[in-house]
């Protein structure tokens, strides 16, 4: 019998549920990887590390690792932290000014993280930007954030990507993020002072 067939309906009902079964199988496998690789990284180094290396310590094949990541730099550029991003600042009040929205939605998401998911970005964001061998990467991440950052302004605001001032706003909403991951930890306190600062037009002053 087809699953379109009349019925009791069993099977048609029990596919989502294996279909969730796999993905679920499929990220634990994923975040196995990942973890396994980052502990190799902080014992021996992220030169040191190979791809066969995490295999074999995740338990699973070398062509397996690079049906996850396809490549050992790609583990460490990935950022989970974007479909979340995506999702909170969609959330926000379309007549929020678009910092505003950026900022609390940012805030959000690094809120609801959990300490060790919170500790396991700051730890990728410190490798990204220590090991000499990733910084083609960080450039690459950089414009790629800046692209991001740019198509969540131009959805909230209803303007063009292209937009000048979209972009440029883009832009300095990156760079403030790069700012404090090479200086301070990266949380929620930390980046929401960031960006409104950034807001309030960054009023720096002198000492005096």
């Amino acid at each position: 019998m087809s699953v379109d067939s009349p019925g009791d309906g069993t099977a048609a009902q029990a596919l989502p549920e294996t279909q969730g079964l796999r993905e679920r199988k499929k990220e634990r496998t994923r975040r196995s990887i990942r973890s396994e690789a980052f502990r190799l990284f902080r014992e021996q180094g992220y030169n040191e590390t190979t791809v066969e290396q995490i295999a074999q310590v995740a338990e699973v094949s070398p062509s397996t690792f690079f049906r996850y990541f396809p490549s050992k730099e790609q583990l460490v550029v990935t950022d989970d932290l974007d479909p979340l991003l995506i999702e909170a600042i969609r959330r926000q009040p379309r007549d929020a000014p678009p910092l505003t929205a950026f900022r609390e939605a940012v805030v959000t998401v690094f809120s609801n993280l959990s300490g060790e998911e919170l500790a396991f970005e700051q730890e990728r964001q410190a490798l990204l930007y220590h090991v000499p061998d990733l910084r083609a990467a960080v450039t690459r991440e950089f414009e790629r954030n800046i692209d991001l950052i740019c198509g969540l302004l131009a959805e909230h605001l209803h303007r063009d990507e292209a937009d000048f001032e979209v972009r440029v706003t883009a832009g300095a909403v990156a760079g403030c993020i790069l700012a404090i991951t090479k200086m301070v930890p990266m949380n929620p306190e930390n980046i929401s002072r960031a960006l409104t600062f950034m807001e309030a037009g960054f009023p720096l002053r002198g000492e005096n």
